[in-house]
């Protein structure tokens, strides 16, 4: 054999095993939890998930366990006002989505997903303990009501359950953001058959937060109501430890993306993990990329805070770009606000009687779960496989329509629940109980399409939305992608306060009772119903126009 044929049988030789050992290893850059690189058949992929899967589960167990019925705590242990047990809720649950932002910029800057949630989940797990202590230890609890008079929580009694609920709100930021991106990460992109089923995990990722919220809206919910809220809190404070029990199981199946700096900075200052093509929208921006004639004299590229890469410029693009789908996200979450908030306040004013047996009213939510529950299967086996046929896209839906049809729905509830008030106040009329804070003789049932419309929606423009800014985030900003959609829920709650206090400073204005007082027969509940919904439409036709005008990010050319 010559020179020339031992060196091109050598070269095969070579090619054929690094083709081999691109078949062996993911090739996403993913490594094990000692930064070396990792087997496709021994980690990941669907092994991988249940243990993520199982963590996800019980922290949203414990945390609707909190959430769902808070209201009624605040009401009737607290002894707060309709509104303002409202409005407490729902900057509870803004701030716990707000906080993600802390968690995502660790994650994606220093920490990895992994140890980002491994450590929240101790704040968590403490803010968890400190709120079931605030709800069994009688000193910590308010004097229950004589007669009329229920006397409020003192000023300590509130600070020590605020320290446990607002460390649940730390702990989630931290857990939140990574969760969904951290099993994400678990599907090689640059494998076909896993980037197809890493579509499915956001379905069943979906499904198991509400497998968790089921437990709580229905098991919980009646614990509370009726053995007592210590015991309420104690249970998801035990399933919270199941929770980091499980995550760490799964360590050595997991794959890791190292963290890839600050995902602000990056913006303006980095190189990027992978390159993206130029692309000719917001040219205003591409200044930042080109080079300037001192630069040029001088030969001096080194500032990277003078001079960026056209990839950088393309990231910024991109998140910019994603922002008008993103703000529309936002009066629809003020709508699903209204599942653990006003939607529970309007139960309670109804029928909850089946025979000598009461249902708690945020029982109610448990058809919300189901509905969930059953649909994702639904869409995931059914809807999708129909929808491949007709559109020739491998998801079925695109995310935006998607995220469309979810908004449509979520507009329809808003309908579904003014007609149940509507009937809810012509009773209380016609039997004279509009002075009286009593129940009214319709039964609590008529709710359910109203949350079942709402769980529809859920499966349509939630899990639309966490998929769509994982997949069109740059690479190094995936947990900064998941904080995007729980912002949404944050900034919804925050809007459902300022709603809530806007609507109840001007319906009370010259001492009218207003739309929302604490005797709901007596208001007019329906009419905010009736404003939910037209901002809903609003919304609706807001977003087509920016979804038709949207994007999507192209695709990567090459690795650094």
């Amino acid at each position: 054999m010559t020179s020339q044929e031992e060196e091109k049988s050598l070269l095969e030789d070579g090619l054929i095993s690094q083709i081999k050992r691109n078949e062996l290893y993911t090739g996403d850059g993913s490594v094990d939890i000692k930064g070396n690189p990792v087997l496709k058949t021994e980690t990941g992929n669907w092994r991988a998930c249940p243990f993520i899967l199982g963590t996800e589960c019980c922290e949203r167990l414990a945390y609707y366990g909190i959430a769902l019925n808070l209201v009624s705590y605040l009401t009737k242990e607290l002894h707060e006002g309709n509104v303002s047990a409202a409005r407490n809720v729902t900057t509870w649950q803004g701030t716990s989505n707000l906080s993600t932002l802390i968690g995502a910029v660790l994650a994606d800057s220093y920490w990895g997903k992994y140890w980002t949630i491994a450590a929240f989940s101790t704040f968590y797990f403490f803010g968890m303990f400190t709120l079931t202590l605030s709800a069994s230890v009688p000193t910590f609890m308010p004097a229950e009501c004589a007669t009329s008079v229920c006397p409020s929580a003192t000023s300590a009694q509130f600070a020590i359950f605020s320290l446990g609920l607002y460390l649940v709100a730390l702990g989630t930021g931290g857990i939140n953001p990574c969760v969904s991106s951290f099993g994400a990460d678990q599907f090689d992109d640059s494998d076909h058959d896993e980037r197809v089923k890493k579509g499915s995990f956001f379905n069943w990722f979906y499904f198991c937060i509400n497998i968790g919220a089921f437990v709580s809206s229905s098991l919980l919910v009646w614990i509370q109501e009726n053995i007592g809220w210590g015991v309420g809190f104690g249970i998801p404070t035990l399933i919270m430890g199941i929770a980091i029990s499980s995550f760490f199981l799964g360590t050595p199946l997991y794959r890791f993306q190292k963290p890839g700096g600050s995902p602000l900075t990056r913006m303006c200052q980095r190189s990027s993990l992978r390159k993206l093509v130029h692309t000719n929208e917001l040219k205003c921006l591409d200044r930042a990329a080109v080079i300037s004639n001192a630069e040029r004299k001088s030969g001096d590229y080194s500032d990277t805070w003078k001079l960026c890469t056209v990839t950088q410029v393309e990231e910024l693009k991109i998140l910019l770009r994603m922002f008008p789908i993103w703000a529309t996200g936002i009066i629809n979450s003020v709508v699903h606000c209204q599942i653990s908030t006003v939607l529970i306040e309007q139960g309670t004013m109804m029928d909850k009687s089946i025979g000598s047996f009461n249902i708690p009213t945020a029982s109610l939510i448990t058809f919300n779960c189901i509905t969930v529950i059953l649909w994702i299967p639904f869409y995931d086996r059914v809807l999708v496989p129909i929808a491949r046929n007709l559109t020739d896209q491998e998801t079925g839906f695109s995310q935006l329509q998607r995220i469309g049809i979810g908004l449509f729905i979520s507009t329809i509830s808003m309908c579904a629940a003014d007609l149940v008030e509507i009937k809810r106040l012509q009773l209380a009329r016609e039997l004279g109980l509009v002075h009286k804070a009593v129940t009214v003789p319709l039964s609590i049932f008529w709710q359910i399409p109203q949350f079942a419309l709402l769980g529809v929606a859920e499966v349509f423009t939630s899990i639309g939305l966490l998929e769509f800014f994982y997949d069109q985030s740059p690479d190094a900003m995936r947990s900064l992608s998941s904080v995007l959609n729980l912002i949404i829920v944050a900034f919804g709650n925050f809007s459902s306060s300022i709603i809530l206090t806007i609507v109840t400073t001007i319906t009370t204005r010259g001492g009218n009772a207003g739309w929302i007082p604490d005797n709901l027969n007596q208001g007019h509940l329906d009419y905010f119903f009736w404003l939910l919904a037209g901002l809903s439409l609003v919304n609706l036709l807001i977003y087509v126009v920016c979804a038709k005008h949207y994007k999507l990010k192209k695709a990567f050319v090459s690795v650094s």
